[in-house]
């Protein structure tokens, strides 16, 4: 669509004798616009709108700037003229010279993120906004959270994981 306008727009405005902006505005709305709609326009199957609610607001990750960071020996990211301190995580005890994902949302806030991750959320003003903000139960997950009972639970290693289903074998 971009390029039959560019293309054949200019010369339907130069055939027309158009040479100031107002007047190519009144040639659009009154002829060009409601001509192109007539040929193409194809009417819908079905009345009503086609638009879904976005409850879980994905538009917010398709909008963000992403920027790929390494994160300092004093275990901070820098953004904008400041330095986000990473919070402790149930991940690693730190998260020196590991290369991590600032995302800008269009509202002014940044998250950080270790693969799927988010580590930290924080305010235009570069305050961190508190986990309990976040999610119920204030866990920092992952961006498609695990439920909350299985946050809640500890991750086991796989000795102690046989460890456990033996003990629980054994008590039966």
């Amino acid at each position: 669509m971009f390029g039959t306008l560019q293309d054949r727009l200019p010369k339907e405005l130069r055939l027309a004798g158009i040479t100031t902006v107002e007047a190519a505005n009144a040639l659009l709305k009154v002829h060009y616009i409601p001509g192109h709609n007539a040929a193409f326009a194809i009417k819908p199957e079905q009345e009503g709108t086609a638009f879904v609610a976005d409850r879980h607001e994905a538009w917010r990750e398709a909008l963000c700037v992403i920027e790929e960071r390494t994160v300092a020996n004093d275990n901070t990211v820098a953004w904008n003229g400041r330095r986000l301190q990473l919070p402790e995580s149930r991940l690693r005890p730190h998260f020196v010279k590991a290369l991590v994902r600032l995302h800008e949302y269009p509202d002014g806030t940044v998250s950080v993120f270790l693969g799927p991750h988010r580590l930290a959320r924080f305010a235009p003003d570069g305050q961190q906004i508190s986990p309990d903000a976040l999610q119920p139960g204030g866990v920092l997950g992952a961006v498609k959270d695990k439920p909350w009972r299985a946050r809640k639970r500890a991750s086991l290693t796989a000795p102690a994981r046989a460890a456990v289903e033996k003990a629980r074998v054994n008590t039966r």
